[in-house]
């Protein structure tokens, strides 16, 4: 077993630890799903989230053993760079990584900071009359692009992987979680306006994202407009036929 701790967490070691040990009879359950599972439990006096990476199969435990990294090790690592870059995610506190007599991953867990958020990206799309519905938008937009700026392609880039906190009327804090799946490089318009289509905007919703993309980055609000519409055309297309095919499927 290995243990990784932020150094502004180093004194608590040990009671980190005792978290993850104690992970199956305490705390509460957020979310229980069939390969992680999210509690929240206290650290001292702080309320921190710990998510466990289920075990995964031999391919993959091979891959994260010896390849790549783990999703627990990757969260902390990609956690950090958001922070140093001045993109909100709750603090990375400590990641966990425990592995098998011969070496090959057997589960991990990564420990960070519980934010108390008001509502998710999800529920803004899914609701027309959600209040400052446009000003909530054009703001996240503003967020999204200073991720691309700091070189940030977050590949789960979905409604619910953004937490939002009203702080004033008219004024929002947009915090990403489920990290573990990003690349670094600069992007292109073409990449960038890709990075929206797991948002599954409405055509109104595109208009806004683009007109507030454009200027931000001092592209053409028509180049945008065109780019973002057919990245989400298409992408609504293929989660919709995907959806089709399996329901036929299921029907046989």
């Amino acid at each position: 077993m290995s243990i990784i701790v932020h150094s502004k967490y180093k004194s608590k070691e040990e009671a980190i630890f005792q978290l993850v040990a104690n992970f199956f009879e305490e705390g509460d359950m957020i979310v229980k799903g069939a390969r992680n599972t999210i509690k929240s439990n206290f650290l001292g006096d702080e309320k921190v989230n710990i998510k466990f990476f289920q075990k995964p199969g031999i391919f993959k435990s091979i891959i994260y053993s010896f390849f790549r990294s783990t999703k627990a090790k990757r969260s902390f690592d990609y956690a950090n760079y958001l922070i140093a870059h001045n993109i909100l995610t709750p603090f990375p506190i400590a990641y966990i990584e425990k592995w098998n007599s011969i070496g090959l991953l057997q589960d991990s867990y990564y420990i960070c900071q519980q934010i108390d958020y008001d509502f998710t990206i999800r529920e803004l799309i899914h609701d027309p009359l959600f209040p400052e519905r446009n000003v909530i938008l054009e703001q996240f937009t503003a967020f999204t692009f200073s991720m691309h700026e700091a070189n940030v392609n977050f590949l789960d880039h979905s409604p619910g992987n953004t937490l939002v906190i009203k702080k004033d009327t008219g004024k929002y804090e947009f915090y990403l979680i489920d990290l573990n799946r990003m690349n670094f490089k600069n992007l292109s318009i073409e990449e960038r306006m890709d990075n929206f289509k797991k948002m599954w905007l409405s055509k109104a919703m595109v208009k806004v994202v683009a007109e507030a993309y454009a200027k931000l980055s001092s592209q053409p609000e028509e180049k945008l407009l065109a780019i973002l519409s057919d990245k989400t055309t298409q992408f609504k297309r293929k989660i919709t036929k995907k959806k089709y095919l399996k329901r036929k499927i299921g029907r046989k």
